[in-house]
């Protein structure tokens, strides 16, 4: 696994906290591999059976298949350990970042010669969904401020996003914005050459800044609801010499004029939000995309790509790590959804696109796309005005 790249507002981690982040990965490894294969014999030489037995019919689908299993001990202990190791990953990381949050801060203040911007709205009401439990298990969700000039769950979510994934987005988690770029647009779009770009829910920019390198001339905003997020964000972009305008808004509902962006995009952004959310986020795309304009959505596979044991397995997020929409988005039909927003379904593609380190063929707009391979994919809605 490769190494987290190290700019300069990236906290730096003692010996032991080093060691504590390195067992929580290696635990994540046994727990997500190891264990989790011994989940699947359990179910199909004990689980299924009794179910089977007991309803006369097979486990139709991941409802089913959760009926069968929630009273096997084996998975009960292994959900326990799934969950302890999420919540013991991000104290690994709390701890580094809550050592030197006042160094950081002065970091983040002391920028000299911006080349990005940063506005905040201390008004903005940050949305209900988001303040009811702490996200994915990380203390303090996307919003909470402690102290002034806070950024610490920014600075969380830029190491925790790595230990957590074992440094599978890259050195710079910025998979999914590659990803995208190389494995969608440029494929589908070769001569599109966006002037306006929007990333909504940002986070702290990981999948922003591939935009700025592949767009050099064009102009880049970023948009998050949490302060903090927008904060780190603001400053590790200006660490990495990238220009980006980053601002806090809710992508629901945002101040741009209308028809502002000639390429709108999100990274993970709709399975964080509800069903009316994502609605809104859809008629807002159309509101501020120019004649000609594209925009994508990714994230992982819906329930409809899977079979149901795999779409058992996913649903885990929902259950126990405090993932509210996770499922509830993987259910929906985000064609219909976007169509209603006011894009045309001959203009309206839902696909695969292979992880930027993988190659991918040139794949046509309106091929459908096949079932969830074994290779690493993501999952885009994409639509054209």
């Amino acid at each position: 696994m490769n190494s987290q790249f190290q700019h300069s507002m990236m906290p730096q981690t003692t010996h032991d906290e080093l060691a504590r982040q390195n067992f929580m990965q290696s635990l994540s490894v046994h727990i997500n591999r190891q264990m989790a294969s011994n989940n699947k014999k359990i179910y199909e030489n004990v689980a299924k059976p009794n179910f089977e037995q007991k309803h006369q019919h097979p486990p139709q689908n991941r409802h089913d298949i959760l009926q069968a299993m929630q009273d096997q001990s084996y998975y009960r202990w292994w959900s326990i350990l799934k969950r302890f190791q999420q919540e013991m990953m991000w104290e690994s990381v709390a701890s580094s970042v809550e050592r030197q949050l006042p160094e950081l801060i002065i970091k983040a203040k002391n920028i000299d010669h911006q080349i990005g911007s940063l506005t905040l709205d201390p008004n903005l009401k940050i949305p209900a969904y988001m303040t009811e439990v702490d996200i994915h298990c990380m203390p303090g969700g996307y919003h909470t401020e402690i102290i002034e000039n806070d950024l610490a769950v920014g600075a969380m979510y830029d190491r925790g996003v790595f230990v957590y994934g074992r440094g599978w987005l890259g050195t710079l988690n910025d998979d999914m914005g590659h990803s995208v770029i190389e494995n969608y647009l440029k494929p589908n779009y070769p001569d599109f050459k966006p002037q306006k770009i929007l990333d909504m829910g940002c986070a702290v920019g990981h999948s922003t800044l591939p935009y700025v390198d592949t767009y050099p001339d064009a102009e880049i905003h970023g948009i998050d609801i949490g302060s903090p997020m927008l904060q780190y964000a603001h400053a590790r972009a200006e660490a990495l010499n990238k220009r980006v305008n980053f601002s806090q808004q809710n992508a629901e509902y945002t101040n741009f004029p209308d028809g502002t962006f000639d390429l709108i995009v999100s990274h993970i952004l709709l399975h964080e939000i509800p069903t009316s959310a994502i609605k809104n986020v859809m008629r807002e795309c159309y509101r501020l995309l120019s004649p000609g304009g594209i925009m994508i959505h990714l994230d992982a596979p819906l329930y409809q790509h899977m079979d149901a044991y795999t779409a058992f397995i996913s649903e885990w997020q929902t259950i126990n790590n405090n993932e509210p929409f996770w499922s509830e988005m993987r259910d929906l039909d985000l064609t219909a959804i976007v169509t209603e927003a006011g894009f045309s379904s001959e203009k309206t593609t839902e696909a695969f696109v292979l992880k930027h380190s993988c190659k991918t063929p040139k794949v046509s707009q309106t091929e459908k796309i096949p079932p969830v391979s074994t290779r690493p994919t993501w999952f885009v809605i994409a639509a054209q005005k």
